[in-house]
């Protein structure tokens, strides 16, 4: 195996090092950094990367990660290599905010360009640095403020290839997800570098079952590729080729009755919206029969928001 490099710092077959994508300055002349994670074994194999922290505030992926690299087992690959980056967006995670400080979001800068704004050079330095190493990867996220996912990963079930990753990754619900534009996803498909995303839990906020079935998805697909030795419990997964929001029919407090990832049937009691002044109560049904992926935890809602996502397996 020959060596790799990551902007001119170089890792050999059976090196482990800790490297930096790249250096950029802020306002305040300080300069922020992004390490990067290599775990090289001396036998060939795939380059799988782990990334999380596009979104400062995205804590559960970064948890998956910072586990993840202190395993033994990664850290004594049976063949292959991986690359981990825990936070890539250092100065939104210091801010625990989704956005950049200009406002943009990362996840919609890519491919990026060298010189231009602060996430367009990130996303350019990975483009450039990262993905051309790489066979394929899994990138971290959460749900949104107040939005709690139900362990999920995403692909694009067209690709073949891609399900095949998805399966032997075999979290609790695979999704059919297209890609958007701009997404570090999209750009590197357009390199013939699959990434799928695994999407667990909410923002600045600790989920452990999806930390777990994230942590045990990277061992699973890892092992699949003959990475490592464990042994690993089997994880059935659905399927989902289609969703569905419920929306407020009307304003008030908003009670959840069913569990996410609860199979629901079409009418069944999912939750309830409760006048504050009084006993008043809107019942919210099921629409269509299928699996809760993700629910809105926030307590007061108003008419038109989104409140229950339910996935319709294959």
């Amino acid at each position: 195996m020959t060596a790799i490099s990551i902007n001119g710092q170089e890792i050999k077959a059976g090196e482990n090092k800790t490297v930096i994508l790249n250096s950029y300055e802020l306002h305040t002349k300080s300069s922020i950094k992004i390490p990067v994670h290599v775990f090289r074994s001396k036998k060939s194999g795939p380059t799988i990367l782990f990334s999380a922290g596009l979104h400062g505030e995205e804590t559960n992926g970064i948890e998956i990660i910072r586990k993840l690299v202190e395993r033994e087992e990664v850290q004594n690959l049976k063949c292959g290599s991986i690359i981990a980056i825990p936070v890539i967006n250092i100065v939104s995670f210091l801010y625990s905010t989704r956005d950049l400080p200009d406002g943009r979001d990362l996840n919609r800068c890519f491919p990026g360009t060298k010189n231009g704004s602060l996430g367009s050079r990130i996303a350019y330095d990975l483009m450039k640095h990262i993905i051309p190493l790489i066979d394929f990867g899994v990138d971290f996220h959460t749900g949104g403020a107040k939005i709690n996912n139900y362990p999920q990963i995403r692909c694009v079930f067209d690709f073949p290839e891609n399900l095949e990753i998805a399966k032997k990754f075999s979290a609790p619900l695979i999704i059919d997800s297209n890609y958007r534009e701009g997404t570090l996803r999209h750009e590197a498909a357009k390199k013939n570098k699959p990434i799928l995303v695994f999407e667990g839990g909410e923002s600045m906020r600790f989920d452990y079952l999806s930390i777990n079935e994230g942590m045990s998805g990277c061992l699973r697909l890892m092992k699949a590729y003959g990475m490592l030795d464990l042994e690993l419990p089997n994880n059935p997964s659905v399927q989902i080729k289609d969703d569905k929001w419920i929306r407020a029919a009307e304003s008030g407090l908003f009670h959840m009755n069913a569990s996410n990832g609860a199979y629901v049937r079409k009418d069944d009691l999912l939750g309830v919206i409760c006048n504050p002044f009084g006993n008043v109560e809107h019942k919210i049904l099921a629409t269509v029969d299928g699996y809760i992926v993700g629910i809105n935890n926030q307590p007061v809602v108003n008419e038109g928001d989104a409140l229950i996502h339910i996935g319709m397996d294959v």
